[in-house]
């Protein structure tokens, strides 16, 4: 099998207003798919996001989940702009190119970089971190592929750093 090479699909979610980024590493597959950031079914971002920031309901709808991040002034993107990938699997990223996190940091109030998932932080160290001068606060992975050392509790417990921040 070839590698497929992807490009992020997905502009950032930001205003002037944010004061925080969250990253992951690149769409998965089903959340290009499904048109928005952490959409696979089974990935439990916007719950453990509804839970740590106080909201009565997930939100659903791309706009219903851009809204909630900017109504907490929260921004999200992902770590990479392209690369080669097989399917969804981080572990088989190849010539990573990054996202030009600058546009989205100069134009905001955001102090702080949360990365979600351990390949989302070493290719920030790697790429990104040089040119923010934020170092970033990792967060695990809510990926169903990645979840197996943190139930959903424990993973509240961890994102509850992003209010710190906020």
């Amino acid at each position: 099998m070839t590698d497929n090479i992807k490009i992020c699909f997905f502009e950032p979610v930001y205003s002037s207003e944010s004061k925080i980024l969250i990253l992951g590493t690149m769409p998965s597959v089903m959340s290009v798919k499904n048109g928005f950031y952490y959409s696979h079914p089974q990935n439990i971002f916007w719950r453990v996001m509804t839970e740590v920031l106080g909201e009565q309901k997930a939100p659903q709808s791309p706009e219903e989940k851009r809204n909630m991040m900017l109504k907490h002034d929260i921004a999200i993107w992902d770590v990479l702009y392209s690369c080669e990938i097989k399917n969804s699997s981080d572990a088989s990223i190849k010539k990573p190119v990054a996202n030009n996190l600058e546009l989205v940091i100069k134009n905001s109030k955001i102090s702080a970089v949360f990365t979600t998932g351990k390949t989302a932080e070493k290719l920030y160290n790697k790429l990104c971190y040089n040119k923010t001068g934020i170092k970033s606060i990792n967060l695990p992975s809510t990926s169903p592929a990645n979840r197996g050392n943190y139930n959903y509790e424990q993973t509240v417990e961890h994102y509850k750093v992003i209010l710190n921040y906020l």
